[in-house]
């Protein structure tokens, strides 16, 4: 198999879903744009032929696709909108919105958080490395929320420090499936590379790695729940797995929730997520000590525009039935 191919079989969820979106979904940390441009270079087929992106998916569906090696070092600046938190001369917090992309990979190379990072901080190239300048952590193209930015190599590696000493204080908010029958807990499990699968990430890997997420109930409504998140660890994906590996995926959830479960909730719910086309995960409190100043530092995001409008129509909802 080529570097960077991969293969993807449809299902009957996937039916009558273009193929843009379709692969995007499946490669979670793939945008839309760049997947439509694989298509239109021709780097793309279902089961054997070339299609355009506004092809409809078919159960049974075998869609194959190929990304070119990265090109590091020649990621360029572009005028991306940045919501910008906090800045100084060491480092800047941002609010990423869902659908972003954080750094460039195969078959993406523009569009992202660093293309707009290195557009808003020249002196960011070579920081943390090519590919990444800057970024110390990162979040899933659909997870909106806060992320810290470091400016220069000291804070860069401070703030690694602190990152993988646990030192640093990462909260979520996310909608999911079903009431939990406690209040707040905690999952303790290892999360590795899916043993078949390795786009997805598993609690059942043969190789995962400790990790722990505490979690607490916000809100409950009629078959979904608002949960608090606490990460003490940073797995890939570590979230998204946990909660469903305990039977609780997040809504919107393309790799690790199961379509079926829209189906089972009432009329109404299923109304308010008909537009739902992430997973609803905030990345809400972040707080962490400036290696600079040594004092501390913390943040605190509002949901986006999206998510905040179906917390709202629930919210109606639950107040006109219970």
């Amino acid at each position: 198999m080529k570097k960077g191919a991969f293969t993807l079989c449809a299902d009957i969820a996937s039916e009558g879903m273009r193929l843009d979106l379709f692969i995007s979904k499946a490669l979670s940390q793939q945008s839309r744009s760049g997947i439509a441009q694989l298509i239109k270079k021709g780097l793309v087929q279902v089961s054997g032929q070339d299609c355009k992106t506004g092809y409809r998916i078919k159960a049974g569906d075998i869609v194959t696709g190929f990304f070119p090696p990265a090109q590091p070092g020649t990621y360029l600046p572009e005028p991306i909108p940045l919501v910008i938190v906090h800045e100084d001369d060491h480092m800047l917090v941002v609010n990423k919105p869902p659908g972003l992309v954080v750094h460039p990979a195969p078959g993406h190379y523009t569009g992202t958080l660093v293309n707009a990072l290195l557009y808003h901080c020249p002196d960011l190239k070579g920081i943390g490395g090519e590919i990444r300048p800057g970024i110390v952590h990162r979040l899933d193209k659909d997870t909106s929320g806060l992320m810290v930015v470091a400016k220069d190599e000291k804070t860069h590696q401070a703030l690694s420090t602190q990152f993988k000493s646990r030192l640093v204080t990462k909260e979520y908010l996310a909608l999911t499936h079903g009431l939990w029958k406690e209040n707040s807990g905690r999952i303790f499990l290892p999360i590795g590379r899916h043993p078949s699968d390795r786009k997805k990430m598993s609690v059942h890997s043969p190789k995962g790695r400790p990790s722990e997420t505490l979690w607490g109930i916000e809100n409950q409504f009629h078959g979904l729940s608002l949960v608090r998140a606490n990460l003490k660890t940073g797995r890939t994906h570590q979230i998204r797995v946990h909660f469903a590996a305990v039977h609780h995926p997040i809504v919107g959830d393309p790799v690790y929730s199961n379509p079926k479960l829209i189906s089972r909730l009432s009329p109404e719910i299923r109304g308010v997520l008909k537009d739902v086309n992430r997973q609803m995960l905030h990345a809400k409190h972040l707080a962490f000590t400036h290696p600079e100043t040594k004092k501390a530092m913390s943040f605190d995001s509002e949901l986006p525009e999206d998510m905040a409008l179906v917390m709202q129509r629930l919210s109606k909802i639950k107040a006109l039935k219970d």
